[in-house]
């Protein structure tokens, strides 16, 4: 069960978290492990058409979680400033709940360029090189967003 914000006078309308969520250079995947730890781990990602996708190796502790569990959370921090003199920070930031698992080669090589085009824009051609090269040795997950919210301190 997804908890209601507490702090509503914070909360931020969906387009607006949706912004920050697509312009946000990474975010912190969070993952349960099968011994019940949790795991977080910082990644870069994009955002398109109501999901998140995100390149890894083809084994790792987050793929193992995932497929023990595919429940993930993803969180981005916008702006942030701290506010010394008022002992508070001024900020943006986003949390989404939603499922994680693998796409097929089709959606992973069109979520690859599009990798390419947010991270790399001025080495289009090197970047599709390198995803011929090195494209079998990674993986792309998508997160089907189910919950999404924001919340800022302007």
């Amino acid at each position: 069960m997804i908890r209601e914000m507490r702090r509503k006078d914070r909360e931020l309308q969906k387009d607006e978290a949706l912004e920050i969520l697509d312009k946000s250079l990474y975010g912190v995947l969070s993952t349960v492990s099968e011994d019940g730890f949790p795991y977080g781990v910082p990644i870069n990602h994009i955002y398109i058409d109501g999901s998140i996708y995100f390149h890894c190796a083809v084994e790792g502790h987050k793929l193992d979680n995932i497929k023990n569990n595919d429940k993930v959370s993803f969180c981005v921090v916008g702006e942030a400033e701290v506010l010394p003199d008022k002992f508070s920070t001024k900020y943006q930031s986003v949390i989404v709940f939603g499922r994680a698992m693998e796409v097929p080669d089709d959606e992973k090589n069109m979520v690859l360029l599009e990798i390419l085009n947010k991270y790399s824009p001025d080495y289009i051609e090197e970047g599709k090189e390198h995803i011929q090269k090195r494209g079998k040795a990674s993986k792309v997950i998508r997160i089907k967003i189910e919950h999404i919210s924001g919340k800022a301190r302007r």
